[in-house]
C-alpha cells in the first residue's frame, strides 16, 4: 500500500483545484493507497521566513505535524493554481518555513554542495492556469515548474517529479473540466 500526501495549495476550498485533489483522492483510495491530505489554508503559522536562514525561527504545532506527514510519505501530490507565475503565498510561505537546511537538505561545509533528505519519494505536481499550457511553457518559460521540480523538490532529493499542467481554466467549458477530473482520478488509481 502506498503512502500517499496530497497538498491542498489553492485557499478556496470551492475551487476547481479543490475537486481536482479529491478527484485524485477518489482514485488513490480506490487503488488501495494510505492517504493523508494537508490543506494548507487550513493551517496555522506565519509564512514569513523572518530570519531567512540566518537564525530559525521556531515552528509551529500544525508545521510540525505536517512534517511528520511528509515525512512518513512515499509519494507526495501538489495541487495548486499557478497565480503570477508561482505559487500561491500561502502555499509559498510553507515551503519556505518547512523546507529547511537539516530537514530537508543540508549544505557541507566549505561546499557549494549539499545533501538532499527527501530522498526514496516521489511526486506529482498538478496545477492550473488561466492561459494556454504551450503558451505559459513556450512564451513564459514556465517559471513555477522549474521553481518547485528543480529548485525546491529535486533540490531536496526527490528525483521523479511528474507534471500536469492543466489550462487555460478561465473561461473553459464544463466537459473540459470534467476531461481533467476524470483524468487525475485515474493519476490516482495508478498513484502518479
Amino acid at each position: 500500500m502506498k503512502k500517499i500526501l496530497i497538498i491542498k495549495g489553492h485557499p478556496d476550498k470551492e475551487s476547481y483545484n479543490e475537486a481536482l485533489a479529491n478527484s485524485y483522492m477518489q482514485g488513490a483510495k480506490q487503488a488501495g493507497a494510505e492517504l493523508r491530505v494537508i490543506h494548507v489554508s487550513d493551517l496555522k503559522f506565519n509564512p514569513n521566513l523572518a530570519y531567512g536562514y540566518r537564525k530559525r525561527t521556531e515552528l509551529e504545532p500544525d508545521l510540525l505535524a505536517c512534517w511528520e506527514d511528509i515525512i512518513w510519505s512515499e509519494h507526495i501530490v501538489w495541487i495548486y493554481p499557478i497565480w503570477w507565475g508561482s505559487v500561491p503565498a500561502m502555499l509559498k510561505g510553507f515551503i519556505d518555513r518547512l523546507f529547511l537546511p537539516g530537514m530537508a537538505f543540508k549544505k557541507r561545509e566549505n561546499s557549494l554542495w549539499w545533501d538532499k533528505y527527501l530522498t526514496n519519494k516521489t511526486a506529482h505536481i498538478i496545477s492550473t492556469l488561466d492561459q494556454p499550457v504551450w503558451y505559459y511553457w513556450l512564451v513564459n518559460g514556465r517559471p513555477s515548474y522549474h521553481a518547485m521540480k528543480k529548485m525546491t523538490l529535486q533540490f531536496c532529493g526527490i528525483k521523479s517529479v511528474k507534471t500536469t499542467t492543466i489550462g487555460p481554466i478561465h473561461l473553459s467549458k464544463k466537459e473540459y473540466r470534467q476531461k481533467w477530473i476524470d483524468r487525475v482520478e485515474k493519476y490516482g488509481s495508478k498513484q502518479v
